[in-house]
């Protein structure tokens, strides 16, 4: 039998979204028997409360989990810090988690693999946090020789993971070797290892001009020389890039056919690829370059 983790759903703003990424999990195998912690933050201004006050009043009208726990944030803390409390609270109670925000549309075996993968990779120090999300095929082409379910990549992912409480303890929020680190172009150049985007986000991160746990998540799993573990093909689907979310514009290129059996074998053993490790990399320094089209495209359409 599979050793469950709880689940924790932060939501906001968008109760469409909410609902559709609710009832997915609830579709899972592993609903009835899982608990679920919903982590609802507080309107940001006057413009957010109504939709905020939808979203509550619809996750108090949830079931079909072993069990249901809401989280009324009273004031609003943002993405950022409403995560770092809230995983850090449930992975010290429980000591593993599954995390998931208000745009992820999950196939019906998205719980079976994260605990499956959760419980496989337990004891590997050099695995920080797994994912059920994969990019379509037409971005990230698997070798035809690749034999593994799952693969390892340097750049951890923030649509859907997980991830036990002795690697979450290691993260310093505080980046306290943040100016010996970005002095050092090695260091720099070595981070970008998952994607050329990593060492700009961290700067800006420090310099208070964004405010992301995911990309100092990232610079952990760097720091600790560890990895994010992915399926061959994914299990999640992101409905935000709708441009309803407050960190994301529309875009359909990441949409998924997502995964709906149990054919996968966890293989505890798997190693870095050195082909998918180079075309992770690859998506990444593409989506650099369309966000700086879009982004001339909107100011010359002023």
């Amino acid at each position: 039998m599979v050793s469950l983790s709880p689940i924790v759903l932060f939501v906001y703003n968008r109760p469409s979204h909410t609902k559709l990424t609710v009832e997915s999990l609830q579709k899972n195998d592993l609903s009835q028997e899982s608990e679920l912690f919903i982590y609802s933050d507080a309107a940001k201004d006057d413009t957010t409360v109504e939709n905020v006050n939808k979203v509550r009043e619809y996750i108090k009208s949830i079931d079909g989990f072993k069990k249901i726990t809401i989280i009324e944030r009273e004031k609003n803390w943002g993405l950022a810090n409403s995560i770092i409390d809230g995983v850090t609270n449930l992975v010290n109670k429980f000591g593993k988690i599954i995390v998931l925000e208000d745009d992820l549309v999950t196939s019906k075996n998205f719980l079976m693999f994260m605990n499956t993968t959760l419980n496989t990779f337990q004891s590997r120090s050099d695995i920080f946090s797994i994912t059920g999300f994969n990019y379509p095929t037409k971005l990230l082409e698997i070798p035809k020789d690749y034999k593994d379910d799952v693969f390892l990549s340097a750049r951890c992912m923030s649509w859907s993971w997980g991830t036990w409480k002795d690697r979450w303890d290691k993260i310093d929020w505080d980046v306290k070797d943040f100016e010996a680190f970005i002095r050092n172009r090695q260091e720099t150049k070595s981070f970008n290892q998952g994607g050329k985007d990593l060492t700009p986000m961290l700067e800006k991160q420090m310099n208070g001009e964004i405010d992301s746990w995911a990309i100092r998540f990232c610079y952990a799993h760097y720091k600790n020389k560890a990895y994010c573990v992915y399926p061959l093909h994914s299990f999640v689907n992101n409905e935000g890039f709708d441009g309803s979310g407050v960190h994301c514009s529309v875009d359909t290129s990441l949409h998924n056919d997502i995964l709906n059996n149990n054919d996968f074998v966890i293989n505890k053993n798997v190693k870095v690829n050195l082909q998918i490790q180079k075309r992770f990399k690859n998506i990444q320094q593409k989506s650099i370059i369309k966000r700086i089209l879009n982004k001339i495209t909107r100011v010359i359409n002023g």
